[in-house]
């Protein structure tokens, strides 16, 4: 079903080449098909391609992916790789954030379980009136603080806080689904009072994104969604409950405006109180790929970011590092923007998590805001269609402490709930920020939990178990002295250095060139080096006799080094496999090597002996199980990062590797 939507795309390219003729198209064919009761799909040209049967609930969706296309391909970039927020998402996110909000009945009523008929009618009559009161008071009450609220204009009579905001709008997802959820809310109020609850809402949007051609588009989409939820009158007439057309057309040329909330000011004088938004996802050095001055346009717009500051001489953005993800960049603009004790709820990829470049942004939601929760989506979960990174799902209240994160998850695409945010099958865990503390020495990442209750527990139990030992690159500890043990990557960049490097063939003598593809492990051998040099049996085509022989001028040391692969497959048992090299290899970029203080390598050799010995201890130890769940579970990619491996926890000397590993 994916491929013949994707494929379906692809057909309309060769009808239609202009994409935004095809969104002008899309949208002209919604509102007939709104106007006139039939399926969208018979509004459309006839040289249009079929449309798939998955296309035909969620014109907005289609309308998204469009936008997306366009977007990728003025970019530079290719449109096969864009692919839009689902709805089903949104709606799951709006519904979660937006149910604490909707006015309930009081839960003080007697236990359900029980039945009032049952007991005598003088008990029965007594209860009966306790009830009434208690309702009466819990109503009034909620009533009481909610119209206070909407006297003010901070919420609608549906719930929604006031203002709400998108600063990265696209197409319009997130406003066109709180249309939705209020229409679906509306029918609960009186009728005299719901056309001014949807121009209260409406009028309360704070809607920008960069691109014209978005804004226009989400101006329309927001009028049709709003007409599919009866809560705008298709024509220029008046409705009883109904808002004009006319005007919620006014409005919304107001409300969505095309800016840049990055490098520009906000263009609202009040802040929001409620803001969502999926970010771009999208690097620095990978935008203007399509521009002849693209190199000249990413450096300049690098500079200028880090650069900005505000009217009292602060930098916008404090928690830059490495290299610049835009989605980052919106985190941290959408705590500025949203006003004290207001939510924010962003999709972001889920390194964020773990990600040693993130560690700023992560130290700032947790002390300068509070991080409350968190929804994980694996992978596997395949949440956007044709995306394979991991999604995250951050909650924060703007300012406060964070004193525990609700972790859920990991779950899976099909546990998203229009009305609870998600199944009670996804599972729960509370990260309270002692515990959080010492497991990420203040950097406040989040391990990667397994989804079954056992393994779960078993994993936080070896988290408990190594956090508080001393890391592999700090200084002071029985392996490391005043010096500390540094991880490096390979010597040989591999696409810099492709000519130097060659097969291996039968009888080849020369320098062995060690890449990943070399690291074997079974339960057997554990691990070991599955290269010719020390196994001539491998077989001529075998992938690990290509690129194995180095013919380049940088020299291979002269003394053994303790390796580990560097890229790893996400289908791999292990996460590390750290090997014993002999003297005289070089190592490619896909492996990481221990860099040792001379005095770590003699007091090595001279409590093992010889060098080698003592590395082949190391080795063992660096490879055991728990070392080996720690690192999986603070995977921040298919990477193995240097960071990664300097951050292991190492055991007490004095503990056996055995009892401490196995």
């Amino acid at each position: 079903m994916r491929g013949n939507v994707s494929g379906w795309y692809a057909r309309l390219d060769r009808e239609c080449m202009d994409r935004i003729e095809q969104m002008n198209i899309w949208l002209d064919a919604w509102e007939e098909a709104l106007r006139t009761g039939l399926p969208q799909a018979s509004q459309l040209p006839s040289n249009w391609p079929t449309l798939p049967a998955s296309l035909l609930t969620d014109p907005g969706h289609v309308l998204d992916h469009l936008l997306c296309r366009h977007d990728a391909e003025a970019d530079g970039r290719s449109p096969r790789g864009a692919h839009p927020t689902p709805t089903r998402l949104a709606d799951a996110i709006i519904a979660e954030e937006l149910k604490v909000d909707t006015p309930v009945q009081s839960t003080k009523d007697a236990p359900t379980d029980v039945n009032l008929s049952a007991l005598p009618p003088a008990f029965r009559a007594q209860i009966e009136a306790k009830m009434a009161k208690e309702r009466a008071e819990n109503v009034e009450e909620v009533d009481e603080e909610a119209e206070k609220e909407i006297a003010e204009g901070r919420r609608t009579r549906t719930g929604i806080p006031l203002p709400f905001a998108d600063p990265a709008v696209g197409g319009g997802l997130f406003p066109s689904c709180l249309l939705k959820w209020h229409g679906e809310k509306i029918g609960n109020i009186p009728l005299e009072q719901r056309s001014e609850d949807t121009r209260t809402l409406l009028s309360s949007l704070q809607l920008l994104d960069v691109c014209d051609v978005a804004a226009v588009a989400t101006r329309r989409r927001l009028l049709l969604a709003a007409i599919r939820s009866n809560l705008v009158s298709l024509k220029d007439d008046d409705k009883p409950g109904l808002l004009n057309r006319s005007e919620a057309e006014e409005i919304l040329q107001d409300v969505v405006r095309v800016g840049d909330a990055l490098r520009g000011s906000w263009l609202w004088d009040d802040a929001p109180r409620l803001l969502m938004c999926n970010p771009p996802w999208l690097r620095i050095k990978d935008r203007f790929r399509g521009h002849v001055e693209g190199s000249r346009l990413r450096k300049e717009l690098g500079e200028e970011l880090r650069n900005l500051t505000e009217k009292d001489g602060r930098l916008r953005f404090s928690t830059l590092r490495g290299n610049v993800n835009l989605y980052r960049l919106f985190l941290e603009r959408s705590l500025q923007l949203t006003q004290s004790s207001g939510r924010v709820r962003l999709i972001v990829p889920d390194s964020l998590l773990r990600e040693q470049s993130s560690a700023p942004l992560r130290r700032l939601l947790v002390d300068k805001h509070e991080w409350t929760s968190i929804w994980t989506f694996p992978e596997s979960a395949r949440l956007f269609t044709g995306v394979t990174q991991g999604v995250l799902v951050l909650g924060i209240t703007v300012n406060g402490m964070s004193e525990e994160l609700i972790c859920h998850g990991p779950a899976e695409a099909n546990e998203l709930c229009s009305k609870n945010g998600l199944l009670p099958t996804v599972p729960r865990f509370g990260l309270d920020r002692v515990r959080w503390g010492q497991w990420s020495r203040n950097e406040w990442s989040v391990p990667r939990l397994p989804r079954d209750r056992f393994e779960r527990q078993n994993l936080l139990t070896v988290i408990d178990d190594l956090a508080e030992l001393p890391r592999l690159a700090e200084s002071h500890h029985w392996l490391a002295g005043e010096k500390r043990l540094r991880v490096r990557v390979g010597e040989v960049d591999q696409t810099t250095w492709s000519s130097d490097i060659k097969p291996w063939k039968k009888g080849s003598r020369g320098t062995p060139f060690i890449r990943g593809i070399h690291f074997r492990n079974d339960e057997e051998k554990g691990v070991w080096l599955h290269h010719p040099v020390f196994n001539s049996k491998i077989e001529v085509e075998a992938s690990e006799r290509k690129q194995a022989q180095w013919k380049g001028p940088i020299k291979a040391p002269n003394h053994p080094r303790l390796a580990c692969q560097a890229i790893v497959n996400a289908q791999q048992s292990r996460r590390l496999r750290w090997v014993v090299l002999p003297k005289g290899c070089v190592l490619g970029n896909s492996v990481n090597h221990l860099e040792l203080p001379e005095e770590v390598s003699d007091r090595l050799a001279s409590q093992h002996d010889d060098l080698d010995t003592g590395l082949n201890w190391l080795c063992n130890l660096l490879n055991g199980d728990k070392l080996d769940a720690w690192a999986r579970a603070w995977a921040a990619n298919n990477n193995v990062n240097n960071y990664e491996l300097e951050m292991l926890p190492l055991p007490p000397l004095e503990i056996s590797v055995a009892k401490q590993l196995a």
